[in-house]
């Protein structure tokens, strides 16, 4: 399959690249940093196009290369989830750019959005629980998979609304906990200060999201919002303390430094049993 990957060089999309080629697909990726795509191992081996979409003029599937699949990756002004350019800005220009894929002639849409979509409920969260986004770039990313929703009524197209939740792995934000754990470890650093720990989340490492991504888009079938989650919650403290194990460092946490945050629940994580139905494995 033809594969369009728009965030190509992002956390999630220099996965998604890697393991699309792995599975056999020809993949277009796009990004706005060429010289940072170069980087990757990957890029002999796709076409990429550098450039920002929402400044597209023309038929963008003809500037593409007529891709049969658009993997929708790309959401700049991450992870400032508070600012309103998320959707005063990005969501209309965000759905100017997929409708005139869709018009364009493209069948199949994978777009990811945000397990912030749910809001703040406790425990586990099922694709079918309403939305109620309590932030700019949850209420961004849950109208721009209503106006496609929308859209899809009146041009048929197969919509994927892969919703993302916890990640960690190799190109995560320096702002991360893991990441900020690593530089404490190289710094040699005795103690890391860290809240108490005891929020319970739904963390996956990023080639594993970025695995399933693939696989979903795999099934069209499969359609409408999916998780894309372990469906295990773990507490942040025993996922930190995971992680020094891994890396066999001796620092120690010092929990409760900083307060809860009161823009999450303390606990919620994903129901993975749709996602199971195609990933037996599970």
């Amino acid at each position: 399959m033809k594969v369009l990957v728009t965030g190509a060089t992002g956390f999630v999309g220099r996965h998604v690249v890697a393991r699309l080629l792995a599975r056999g697909h020809e993949v277009i990726a796009v990004s706005r940093d060429e010289a940072k795509a170069r980087k990757f191992a990957w890029f002999e081996r796709v076409r990429f196009v550098a450039c920002d979409i929402h400044a597209q003029a023309g038929n963008p599937v003809e500037r593409f290369g007529h891709p049969q699949a658009v993997m929708h990756l790309a959401w700049p002004g991450l992870p400032n989830y508070g600012a309103l350019f998320h959707h005063e800005t990005t969501l209309p220009a965000d759905y100017r750019f997929l409708k005139s894929l869709v018009l364009g002639g493209v069948g199949h849409l994978l777009v990811t959005g945000t397990c912030f979509e749910y809001g703040k409920p406790s425990g586990a969260l099922s694709e079918d629980l309403p939305t109620a986004p309590a932030n700019p770039y949850a209420l961004a990313k849950d109208t721009l998979r209503k106006q496609l929703q929308s859209l899809g009524r009146q041009h048929a197209f197969t919509l994927q609304w892969a919703r993302l939740f916890y990640m960690y792995g190799e190109g995560q934000s320096s702002n991360s906990l893991l990441a900020q754990l690593d530089r404490a470890i190289d710094s040699r650093e005795a103690v890391f200060n860290m809240s108490g720990g005891e929020q319970l989340r739904d963390y996956l490492p990023v080639d594993e999201v970025a695995a399933r991504c693939v696989t979903l888009l795999e099934h069209p079938s499969c359609d409408g919002v999916v998780n894309i989650c372990s469906g295990e919650p773990i507490s942040v403290r025993r996922l930190a303390e995971r992680h020094l194990a891994n890396r066999g460092a001796k620092i120690r946490l010092n929990l409760g430094h900083y307060p809860y945050s009161s823009e999450e629940p303390m606990a919620f994580w994903g129901d993975a049993s749709r996602l199971a139905a195609i990933l037996p494995k599970l």
